[in-house]
């Protein structure tokens, strides 16, 4: 049977809603502050305050606050079918029955757009432009369901099937992803990175759009590689065993602490071709110094994330600057574009689902950039085996469509 601890998940989703830290690192935090908490309370504890962040509109129409993170926990607990009558001793300063009477009466359709989808107003609105109220209802219930947990096999080290079969041995069975030929995907969390396939190298925790962002930009061996934005390095790491752990790949970012990150999961890939760089910004004279002379060049540019939510609710509920983050996306990619020589390929890509971000950006630096000409992602989807059509020349992934968290790439050859 399920233990309740509806004052310890309020206390930490308002922690989570009031602070800037990622969810994950603040449940972290949190439960290192309380260490009486065993595993199983932890994990009902983080199971129930993500899911108040996926539904948080709706519970807090039920519970009459969007800032009283006790109703929303006591709200979402009675959704999943808890009794209030079980769940009176556990918050006794709480009127549970009169909140039980709501959820039990709560008419949906009635609601506002906005709220049925439990996203902010300002994501509804845009996402209800782009594609229309039904089809943004629904993509919204894709995004508020949880992801499952997505391997990336390293392929320098090891094939899918080896690698799946050593998995299943060690009591985690997973199956073939649909779409990336090199991913494997679980549906329950269970702790992988304990397991000896994860220690030797073998995979690594990877959203299936995300590796497919990668197969995009066919990196060859012995080539000059640039991974622009590489923060923490998935994709680093996918394009240099795709390279054969031949080459020069540069990773690129203005964070040292995310590039710090990739050193562990570099020594366990065993790739000896990445070589990590941390630059001041743009036009950084080690960026300066590489123009004209890069064989491909992925952006995988900082945004607004919303493709991810399944992953990370919590992104929903803070404020983002998304005029600030286009300029910072047209001068990034702008700047990415001189490194790359003749002949050579550029890939500008966003976990984002707002055409700001996406097809705005692109379309800006096409008309300002004419030596540059898109190649339709179909003919490499095709090329690579990969059973995906699209209807236009971008990467466009969905929860809803793909099972994938949501992906925009561009893929753009430099024709002189």
């Amino acid at each position: 049977m399920r233990t309740l601890h509806p004052q310890q998940s309020a206390e930490l989703l308002d922690t989570i809603l009031t602070g800037t830290m990622p969810a994950d690192a603040q449940m972290e935090r949190y439960f290192r502050a309380h260490p009486n908490m065993g595993v199983r309370d932890r994990g009902e504890v983080a199971e129930t305050v993500y899911a108040c962040l996926r539904e948080r509109r709706v519970l807090a129409h039920i519970a009459g606050s969007d800032t009283d993170t006790c109703g929303i926990v006591l709200a979402c607990l009675l959704r999943q079918g808890h009794s209030a009558r079980a769940m009176e001793p556990l918050a006794p300063d709480s009127d549970i029955r009169t909140l039980a009477a709501r959820a039990r009466t709560l008419d949906s359709s009635a609601l506002p757009l906005a709220v049925r989808a439990n996203l902010p107003d300002w994501l509804a609105e845009r996402l209800e432009l782009q594609i229309g109220a039904e089809a943004m209802l629904a993509l919204a219930e894709s995004l508020n369901r949880p992801a499952p947990v997505d391997l990336r096999i390293n392929t320098f080290k090891g094939d899918r099937e080896t690698v799946r079969e050593r998995l299943a041995s060690e009591g985690h069975p997973a199956e073939p992803t649909p779409y990336a030929p090199d991913g494997l995907r679980r549906l329950e969390r269970t702790p992988l990175f304990r397991t000896q396939c994860f220690r030797d190298g073998l995979f690594e925790i990877q959203d299936e759009g995300s590796q497919l962002i990668s197969l995009l930009l066919e990196p060859r061996r012995y080539e000059m590689v640039v991974d622009f934005c590489a923060g923490a390095g998935g994709k680093t790491l996918h394009l240099g065993a795709l390279m054969a752990n031949t080459g020069t790949l540069y990773a690129f970012d203005t964070s040292a602490t995310r590039l710090e990150r990739l050193k562990p999961r570099l020594r366990r890939s065993g790739l000896q071709n990445v070589r990590s760089v941390v630059i001041a910004h743009e036009r950084d004279a080690r960026v300066v110094r590489l123009q004209g002379k890069i064989d491909r060049v992925l952006v995988d540019a900082p945004c607004s994330g919303t493709g991810t939510l399944r992953r990370n609710p919590d992104i929903k509920w803070r404020p983002i600057d998304l005029e600030r983050l286009v300029a910072e996306q047209q001068r990034i990619l702008t700047a990415a574009a001189t490194l790359v020589k003749p002949g050579g390929r550029l890939v500008y890509a966003t976990c984002s689902l707002l055409r700001e971000e996406n097809d705005g950006v692109t379309g800006t630096f096409l008309a300002a950039h004419p030596q540059f000409r898109t190649v339709p992602v179909t003919e490499i989807l095709v090329r690579r085996h990969i059973p995906l059509a699209m209807a236009d020349p971008a990467l466009r992934l969905s929860p809803l469509a793909h099972g994938t968290d949501g992906f925009y790439a561009l893929v753009l050859e430099r024709t002189a």
